[in-house]
């Protein structure tokens, strides 16, 4: 008979020896391609940071090609009509606070004391660049497979579109005149030279 306390050390034997040979074993080239791929499109990120118009302006270029195909092809509305969907999804969290101020969280940023605080959003510019052009790009690689051509009458999928889009920024116009703000940050206000400014006195 077998001890309980011999078994479950030869358990704990096997399973790190288990260990042990996973840590031995070398990654498969699939792996090594996969990941200096993915290494070498983080740096392209990281670098492009800085560059806001010329990502949006890739961006516009790739939503016309997509817009172009669309027209030719003449199908696959009910994926641009999904993609609209998730590019107004999108643009409304970019102009959203990141901490709504109809709940307990605290209020607004604002420029109107001594210390500036930015505008903080919801989804930041990168971010919303990012994941738009992913959704264009996937849209695009979709207009390629006939499984996602659903037959759909497209003037209804248009007027519907609009109809939310308009409701959409109506509701978000709201917000933004009923508590005071603006998804901009325009930066610190300077001062002209030889302007003073009164310091209060304690």
């Amino acid at each position: 008979v077998i001890e309980p306390e011999v078994l479950a050390g030869h358990e704990h034997g096997g399973r790190a020896f288990s260990r042990m040979k996973a840590f031995d074993e070398k990654p498969t080239v699939a792996e090594v391609v996969s990941s200096g791929i993915a290494q070498k499109l983080q740096q392209l990120l990281d670098r492009s940071t800085v560059h806001i118009l010329p990502r949006w302006l890739g961006f516009a270029v790739c939503l016309a090609l997509y817009g172009l195909r669309v027209y030719i092809i003449q199908g696959w509305f009910i994926v641009t009509y999904g993609l609209g969907i998730f590019l107004l999804n999108n643009f409304i969290g970019f102009l959203s606070p990141q901490i709504d101020p109809d709940g307990d969280g605290p209020l607004l940023p604002t420029s109107t004391g001594d210390n500036f605080k930015p505008f903080s959003r919801r989804v930041p510019e990168f971010k919303f660049w990012y994941t738009s052009i992913k959704g264009v790009c996937t849209a695009f690689f979709m207009t390629f497979f006939s499984i996602f051509d659903v037959p759909v009458f497209w003037p209804i999928l248009l007027v519907y579109f609009f109809a939310l889009f308009f409701l959409t920024m109506k509701r978000q116009i709201k917000h933004m005149i009923k508590h005071e703000y603006v998804p901009w940050s325009w930066g610190k206000k300077s001062y002209a030279p030889g302007r003073q400014v009164h310091k209060i006195r304690k």
